[in-house]
């Protein structure tokens, strides 16, 4: 008799990469969002305004908690915007929680099967 075991380890890790790329591929948009305000981007470029887009969903539910705190330059004007960093502090939990969620449902199992040979059957 032959007996086979497969470790169901690496489907669990492939559903917990997916979920770690979502979060942090929003987790790097964030940053930049945080990096360009704070250094006063020019919010007419093209792809600061497509990050600013892209991340306005993740911001908005947190703007009013803490005001933002705007530093006047020469050409450029800095802009501090707590509610970035609470969205990304946020958006870190719940990468954690649904981590610890999904660890448990598609754990770390064993599968064993036995094989006979056939002449083994006839002894």
């Amino acid at each position: 008799m032959e007996e086979m075991t497969r470790n169901t380890r690496h489907e669990s890790n492939i559903v917990q990469r997916i979920v770690s790329i979502i979060f942090g591929l929003i987790q790097v948009a964030l940053a930049f969002r945080l990096v360009f305000k704070l250094l006063g981007a020019n919010p007419e470029n093209a792809f600061v305004q497509g990050i600013y887009n892209v991340t306005e969903v993740f911001v908005k539910i947190f703007e009013g908690i803490f005001s933002r705190v705007t530093f006047g330059g020469g050409e450029t004007t800095a802009v501090f915007e707590p509610s970035t960093l609470i969205a990304m502090a946020v958006i870190a939990l719940i990468n954690w929680v649904v981590l610890k969620l999904i660890t448990p449902l598609i754990g770390n199992r064993v599968e064993r099967t036995n094989y006979t040979d056939h002449d083994d059957l006839h002894r």
